[in-house]
Order: C-alpha cells, then structure tokens, then sequence
C-alpha cells in the first residue's frame, strides 16, 4: 500500500518559468541597486547596498543564463542562484538591523518582501524534480 504522501509527485523543473522568476527577481534587485546609486529616489544612495544588490542581481541572471544555455541544470541554477541571493538578502537585511545599512521604512519593507518572493522560488525549485 503507497502512502498518500508517496503517491503526490513533485512537480516537474520548467527552466522557463524558473528563468522568469529568477529574472524577475533580478529585476527587482537592479531596481533597488539603481535607488540606492541615488538616480531614482533622491537621499537613499548607499554604495555598499548598491554593489551588493547588483552582485546578486548579476548571479540571478547567470543563473538564469544557465537554465537557457543548459536545461536539465535549470534546477541546480535556481536552487544556487536563488539560495545565493536570499543569503545576501539575509545580510542586508542583518545590516539594516545592525543600523549600518540604510534603514528607510522602504528599505525593510522591501527586504521583507524580496524574503518571501526568494523563499518562495527556493521552496519550488527544491521541492521540484529535475525535466
């Protein structure tokens, strides 16, 4: 006799929707890399946070690049690329409480969600099979 937990099939790896998602949340980080240059929002520049969204902006897209070039990778690049920024998030959003990074209400409004949006793309892409 399967139990009901053995017979629910994880869902399949689709490089195309995990490139989507990794691209979108690149977008998102390039946005706030672009705030913190101090171009789209007067009086939020921050060099550091601005490097390092754009670092980890950078790593969303290889891994997406890998999902395109590379299709039965597609999970292992968004598991990195996704695992890779939700620690960077991670230690901004330590930076902000620790009062050395920028602490707006729109900064740790923004953190909180990019968290839910990275752990919910980690959450699929590990509970995912491979195409």
């Amino acid at each position: 006799m399967v139990s009901a937990a053995a017979a629910v099939v994880a869902p399949v790896m689709r490089p195309r929707i995990a490139r989507a998602w990794m691209l979108g949340e690149a977008l998102t980080l390039g946005v706030a890399s672009t705030v913190h240059a101090g171009y789209l929002v007067p009086g939020h520049a921050h060099a550091h946070a601005r490097i390092a969204e754009a670092v980890i902006a950078t790593v969303l897209v290889l891994a997406s690049v890998e999902t395109w070039l590379r299709p039965a990778h597609a999970r292992r690049a968004a598991i990195f690329g996704q695992g890779f920024a939700l620690l960077g998030t991670l230690v901004g959003l330590g930076t902000i409480v620790a009062g050395i990074g920028p602490g707006s209400t729109g900064d740790v409004v923004y953190h909180a969600l990019l968290l839910a949006i990275l752990v919910a793309g980690l959450t699929w892409a590990v509970r995912c099979r491979r195409v």
